[in-house]
């Protein structure tokens, strides 16, 4: 993905690739569009599934009301999916945002919101991983 955004010259590419990955996003269901998975912190209303796969991976589905932040929920389900629960747990969302080129470009309530996203994937991470 790195690779990908180096490719795009400006930010304004960058911000309208980001656009173009949140409408790949398959949308949530009604029912998942749900308080208890509803994502606080954030200023736009944003919902994030987890579930465990047979492998002992986790598998994230999230959605949004805004354009650009549906495009990030889509940057960060592509970089945590499908890794352990502890990988998740261990997971730096800035620097994989940094490695992009995004953080710079992004408003402070895009920022605190991304932190909370990553902060929920963690915690529902945190929530699988068996006690030694």
């Amino acid at each position: 993905m790195a690779e990908t955004f180096e490719l795009l010259g400006d930010w304004e590419e960058r911000y309208r690739h980001v656009i173009d990955l949140g409408r790949g996003l398959a949308p949530l269901t009604d029912p998942e569009r749900c308080e208890d998975n509803r994502v606080r912190g954030c200023a736009s209303q944003v919902w994030l599934v987890t579930a465990s796969a047979p492998d002992g991976t986790l598998n994230f589905r999230g959605d949004s009301d805004a354009h650009i932040v549906r495009g990030l929920i889509a940057i960060l389900l592509h970089l945590v999916s499908g890794l352990s629960a502890v990988e998740v747990a261990g997971f730096d969302a800035a620097a994989a945002l940094n490695r992009l080129g995004l953080a710079g470009h992004l408003s402070s309530q895009r920022t605190n919101g991304l932190a909370a996203m990553a902060e929920r994937m963690r915690r529902d991470a945190r929530s699988r991983i068996s006690p030694a």
